[in-house]
């Protein structure tokens, strides 16, 4: 058979990945047609040509194109012969988890977001203690309320006397969700209903005050309040008294406030205060305004204080932690009641850790703390002295810390070889205790090690990277190996434990997390030095780790594939265009790709505190010189591609995924599949159900083990 007679069935058989006959040149795939409309940008004197703006609409047109790629990609994926059984695999994985727990408040009993397969979507319950399971009492299941398992519950706050509990429900992922109120003893659900309180672009956010007769709350435009473009921005405060209509509901504080303003509410314990933490889009700017039992607002930080979060204490203070001078942390406190921050005292220095959360309880200040990417809590008393730190395992992350009484708390803990569990903490004895509260599985990393190395990036800096494997892989190069990475917002990439990983790891793989500059893994610095202008760094970081695991012969560039999302996705947009050469398979989930059109969608202009804006000069130069939608080349090389969004994204716009795949497609001048996968009932990878989440996994390592040829040991049969 000559190379011209292949068939595009044929073609696609093979994965499209490989030179499939001896001497054959493996051809493009038979990609969907995509016109071509230019529209010529101006910024600063540059012209800029977008081919494929008309994608960013909602168009009957749009919507026919994306089927068409969807079309494409399963013609792709469900030629893989053992994805079915890789379904399968996962849905044992998924569904054989135990019940795994959430603990978000505590008002005599604990208020516990409950997750238990089958159930699509975890559902609220209360339980007197975190070891009295036989306590527990179902409040809210949103699976009732919705046959499709997609309604999901985006936050709850109890009253304070915990009678009622206010919860934000929202469909298909879209966290578009209006507050209803229930009797947390009954589960009976009060006609209240509040709209427009969260949505993707600031979130949302209540509190309660103290006769819990009624809530404040974030309030986005609603009716003709602002212009169509604006709806989603100028989020404000207001109060709901329970039983009257939301159209009365009365406005409390923020029409001062930016138009990306971000809102997070607080009560004191007694409801007697409340504290406004207002954040200036996503960059890491805060101000905070305290409410006193007058009714009365005073400011108490200004964005430029470098204040990053305010909490109430138990001993009539504030406590705040402040980076102004010490980019890793220090804790301040005023008098609650005359709030003045030039005259704030220094409870805790700035010391080696990274302070990322503090709780003041009734004797004791507990500090989470971040060191590189794992972290830990010290323990320290009303005057500043250090009381040790908590147990957790090695390599490990804390991502809660409750308090229950006096000084009590519960923290959560787990590694990548542990799953999550809540321990009880005791001061007075200095002793943790596992509670009921923990998460278990039939997955097992026993045979497994986790190696914490660093990579050196191109300016000299040290970036630690997390390296999951069996014990003794082989270290010749033959591994294959997935590369995660993020680097933004100051968002630390922590230890979890994922039952994902196992099926990796049983056929051979490797998996690995960078810790790269822009997240919060040394505090502000870190942050500070992939940001705006500086955001180069965090690809450059990205890059040093992959050539790291390769010059280690951990893995190879034929065996190398790299993953992220949402912002990870766009430094998988960067790193591809820049070192396409470096990867042999790419797995970007709704990603950020268009830097100069971003941050005219609704959640994009918030991250101009992050990004920047094409209207400074400077900032316009540096967002062009890595945008990755504008740095596809024509006749490239490029990797294998998969990009995964979905229609309800409210966070990061599908268009940018569209557009980005049809560059690709456009330009690449290899054999291996560029592909856009779309769902229509998910948004930013919240509120799927677990049919949805089996199933996009199952694509994503299917293409991964049919890409980088894995060797796999599952049975081969009919694609599903």
């Amino acid at each position: 058979m000559s190379c011209t007679n292949v068939s595009r069935t044929l073609v696609l058989s093979l994965s499209l990945g490989a030179a499939f006959l001896s001497g054959c040149a493996p051809k493009r795939p038979p990609y969907p047609e995509t016109q071509k409309r230019p529209v010529t940008d101006e910024y600063h004197g540059i012209r800029v040509v977008d081919d494929y703006r008309w994608l960013e609409q909602d168009s009957a047109e749009v919507r026919a194109w994306v089927a068409s790629q969807n079309e494409f990609t399963r013609s792709v994926l469900d030629k893989i012969p053992y994805r079915s059984a890789i379904a399968e695999h996962l849905r044992h994985l998924y569904g054989d988890r135990s019940v795994s727990y959430t603990v978000g408040s505590e008002h005599g009993k604990l208020f516990v977001l409950k997750n238990q397969p089958p159930r699509e979507q975890p559902f609220l319950v209360t339980m007197q203690s975190a070891d009295d399971p036989a306590s527990e009492k179902v409040v809210l299941d949103p699976n009732t309320l919705d046959s499709t398992g997609t309604t999901a519950i985006d936050f709850y706050v109890p009253s304070l006397n915990g009678r009622l509990v206010a919860v934000s429900l929202s469909k298909g992922g879209s966290e578009d969700g209006s507050v209803s109120v229930f009797e947390t003893a009954t589960g009976r659900r009060l006609a209240d209903v509040v709209p427009r309180v969260n949505y993707p672009t600031a979130s949302g956010s209540l509190a309660w005050n103290a006769a819990g007769t009624g809530f404040y709350y974030t309030r986005y435009p609603q009716g003709t309040e602002r212009p169509p473009e604006d709806m989603n921005f100028y989020q404000q405060v207001y109060f709901h008294r329970l039983g009257t209509p939301s159209a009365g509901d009365t406005y409390v504080i923020g029409r001062e406030f930016p138009r990306i303003a971000e809102i997070q509410l607080a009560s004191s314990r007694d409801g007697r205060y409340l504290l406004a933490s207002v954040a200036n889009g996503d960059g890491g700017e805060f101000a905070h305004y305290l409410m006193g039992p007058g009714g009365t607002w005073k400011q108490i930080t200004a964005f430029n204080d470098q204040v990053k979060l305010c909490v109430f204490g138990r001993d009539e203070n504030l406590y705040l932690l402040s980076t102004n001078g010490a980019p890793r942390g220090k804790v301040l406190t005023v008098p609650l009641r005359a709030p003045d921050l030039s005259a704030a005292k220094t409870l805790i220095p700035e010391g080696a850790p990274v302070i990322d959360y503090l709780l003041p309880t009734l004797s004791r200040v507990y500090l989470l703390d971040i060191i590189g990417g794992p972290s830990q809590v010290r323990v320290f008393d009303l005057q500043g002295n250090m009381h040790g730190t908590l147990p957790t395992g090695p390599v490990a992350s804390v991502s809660a810390i409750i308090p229950i009484e006096n000084d009590q708390i519960l923290y959560g803990t787990e590694t990548y070889l542990e799953d999550f569990a809540y321990f009880r903490y005791e001061p007075a004895t200095n002793s943790a205790a596992r509670t009921h509260l923990a998460n278990t599985s039939s997955v097992s990393y026993s045979d497994c090690e986790i190696l914490r190395e660093n990579a050196l990036s191109k300016d000299g800096t040290l970036i630690p990277i997390n390296i999951l494997r069996r014990k003794g892989t082989p270290m010749d190069g033959s591994a294959p190996l997935i590369l995660y990475g993020y680097g933004g917002y100051a968002i630390t990439e922590a230890p979890k434990f994922s039952v994902r990983q196992r099926i990796w790891l049983d056929q051979g793989g490797v998996y690995v997390w960078a810790n790269l500059r822009g997240g919060g893994e040394f505090g502000e610095q870190w942050h500070n030095a992939g940001k705006l202008t500086k955001k180069q760094n965090v690809f450059d970081d990205f890059i040093a780790c992959a050539q790291y695991l390769i010059e280690k012969k951990y893995t190879s560039p034929e065996r190398l594939a790299i993953e992220g999302g949402s912002n990870g996705g766009l430094l998988m947009g960067a790193v591809l265009t820049q070192r396409p050469d470096l990867f042999r398979a790419v797995v970007s989930y709704f990603g950020v790709h268009d830097m100069l059109r971003v941050e005219l969608f609704p959640n994009g202009a918030f991250n101009v505190t992050e990004y920047g804006t094409v209207k400074d000069p400077d900032q316009f130069k540096a967002l062009y010189a890595y945008s990755p939608y504008h740095h596809v080349q024509d006749g490239v090389h490029y990797p294998a591609v998969l990009m995964l969004t979905g229609d309800n994204d409210g966070r990061v716009n599908p268009s940018n995924s569209r557009k980005m795949i049809a560059r690709l497609q456009a330009a690449s001048a290899s054999p291996y599949p560029i592909m856009l996968r779309t769902s229509s009932s998910s948004g930013h990878g919240i509120g799927s159900s677990l049919d949805e989440a089996v199933q996009e996994q199952t694509d994503v390592m299917a293409f991964l083990m049919d890409q980088l040829k894995v060797p796999h040991t599952l049975p081969q049969g009919p694609a599903q």
